[in-house]
């Protein structure tokens, strides 16, 4: 039985959709549905339980033998200013469940996030001198990937942190502003409205990471013996936010894409430039090359318009 945080959300209901498509059903869903705009993520996906993420806590002790625990939830908006939140949610729940993994002696895979770089000055090296998090949010993401460090010398179990670049992809609808630029592009010429971007964005480089490949690089993880670590998952190839606006427009047919100011909210928050360093990750084993982002943007928009 694999138990699955976060499966209504964007990144875990892709990965609900892989492990269905590889034949596993034997999935625990745990979630909080408060917004019922995520239920459509589980529709037509197949698992064998779902617990609501409030009673989690509960049903830990009594849980069935698990052979893996893939820990999608998160407090995920990158920009939130409540640090107690989302140390309670991104650090204390996933020190929880991470006992949970020792006591099933299961391999526990969780989402760490790019954030932890900072503006990335120091560089993107799963290294704790490139790292440099600058909000809440970032800050809970790298102090549990500071407490598995310390654990990483135990042999008992594997521990996997997946450092997600930016994700891009379908079942986001629910995040609003935080869903990816493709999204908000596909919305606007949904409605008709050419593609918005932020003043500058020729100048804002991101390594952005079509979400199929992110759920094939958990799977990966949860079925081969590869070593306990934090690695990086984006391509390694960035692209512009104004590269972003443009094949969106092409592929669904929009007019070209027009620029509105930049937020002041976000001024010192938003990374101009990210680009995962892949060694760790080729070494560990994954060799598949990655979606481009026109491959990706135009299966987005299929997958809009199915």
């Amino acid at each position: 039985m694999i138990l699955l945080t976060g499966g209504a959300g964007f990144i875990g209901s892709n990965i609900l959709r892989a492990l269905n498509e590889s034949g596993r059903t034997d999935v625990i869903v745990t979630d909080d549905l408060t917004d019922g705009t995520k239920c459509v993520n589980l529709a037509g996906r197949a698992f064998a339980d779902y617990i609501d993420a409030g009673d989690l806590d509960s049903r830990l002790p009594t849980l069935p033998g698990l052979s893996a625990i893939i820990h999608q939830a998160a407090q995920v908006d990158t920009t939130a200013k409540d640090g107690r939140q989302a140390m309670a949610v991104n650090y204390t729940l996933s020190r929880r469940l991470l006992d949970v993994a020792y006591r099933h002696r299961c391999p526990f895979i969780y989402a760490s996030s790019a954030a932890v770089y900072g503006q990335g000055d120091a560089g993107f090296r799963e290294d704790p001198a490139c790292e440099r998090p600058r909000t809440p949010y970032a800050v809970s993401k790298w102090a549990f990937d500071e407490h598995v460090r310390r654990l990483l010398p135990d042999p008992g179990i594997r521990v996997v942190g997946l450092r997600y670049f930016n994700v891009y992809g379908p079942c986001e609808h629910h995040k609003g502003r935080m869903a990816s630029v493709g999204w908000h592009c596909f919305q606007s010429i949904r409605r008709g409205e050419p593609a918005r971007l932020f003043e500058g964005s020729a100048g804002y480089v991101r390594d952005f990471i079509y979400v199929g490949d992110v759920a094939a690089i958990n799977l990966f993880f949860v079925s081969n013996p590869t070593p306990s670590g934090i690695y990086n998952v984006g391509t390694g190839t960035p692209r512009s936010f104004a590269d972003m606006g443009t094949i969106a427009s092409r592929v669904a047919g929009g007019a070209t894409p027009v620029e509105i100011p930049f937020p002041q909210d976000l001024v010192g928050q938003y990374q101009k430039y990210t680009c995962a360093d892949l060694t760790r990750l080729r070494k560990a084993g994954w060799k598949h090359d990655f979606t481009s982002l026109e491959d990706g943007l135009a299966a987005y928009w299929g997958h809009i318009n199915s």
